[in-house]
């Protein structure tokens, strides 16, 4: 008796669905090592260049995960340890190569903490990213790992760009930044998170128009618009603090009062 035509998958459909932003996710961080490999041969320009693309790969490969549904456990570990490499060890190394060498072991230190608190900073995420959906989401505890390993590199990108409105004394700039930077990854102060942002149907094309016209800065004037980048990033900084402060205090006042409405009843 002939048996009936069964389909046979090759493949299974979940396991190809987390394989994709895996290969996105290891992509980065090759990218984020060979910046390094430039940094170390004195191609300061590429190596910056190495990052900014493992900070957009970065973006992309959760963004891919959650359109097809292809997250996991596996993918979540395997995103922090590449965080800690592009965006902790490999800016650390270019700034070292560039700058932070000429302060001996100083300098060295300075790096081993700053990749240290990107470390601190990914545990700390891993561990509470997983809790319910609140409005808590739409903000970071702390600058993000991409963030802080790209205003680390602010002093060589301002160096590289047409910017030039004032003279810097790179020897103070450079440790005071690391240190700055180091402080706000393990902070607990929140940032703006545009992973789970909602944008009206209507201002969909509008959204599309200055995403694509930001990488045509980016790919035009490369080092003048991530410096201007940097400087809008800090800008916003004390703008995301007061945007929780006052969603905070209103979730506090509506708790209070629906407590008081259920002691009355």
């Amino acid at each position: 008796m002939e048996q009936p035509n069964q389909k046979i998958k090759l493949v299974n459909n979940k396991k190809t669905r987390v394989i994709l932003p895996n290969i996105f996710t290891l992509v980065g961080v090759c990218i984020g090592l060979t910046s390094i490999k430039f940094a170390f041969d004195g191609k300061f320009a590429p190596a910056i260049i190495a990052i900014i693309i493992a900070a957009i790969i970065d973006g992309l490969d959760g963004r891919i995960a959650r359109l097809i549904k292809g997250t996991s456990k596996v993918g979540k570990e395997l995103d922090s340890l590449t965080d800690v490499i592009s965006f902790g060890v490999a800016p650390a190394f270019i700034m070292y190569f560039w700058q932070l060498n000429e302060l001996g072991r100083i300098g060295w230190l300075i790096c081993l903490v700053y990749v240290v608190c990107v470390a601190l900073r990914l545990a700390r995420y891993n561990i509470t990213s997983g809790n319910e959906l609140s409005w808590r989401d739409h903000f970071f505890e702390g600058i993000p790992s991409p963030a802080g390993g790209v205003l680390v590199l602010m002093p060589l990108i301002y160096s590289l760009s047409d910017i030039q409105l004032f003279s810097i004394n790179y020897e103070i700039f450079v440790p005071s930044l690391f240190v700055i930077i180091s402080i706000l990854l393990i902070s607990k102060i929140p940032t703006y998170s545009l992973k789970r942002i909602s944008v009206p149907r209507s201002m969909t094309i509008f959204l599309i128009f200055g995403i694509i016209l930001y990488f045509g800065l980016i790919l035009i004037y490369t080092f003048n618009a991530i410096v201007l980048s940097g400087i809008l990033y800090f800008i916003v900084m004390p703008m995301s603090y007061l945007h929780y402060q006052r969603i905070s205090n209103k979730y506090k006042e509506q708790i209070l009062d629906h407590d008081e409405h259920e002691d009355i009843l």
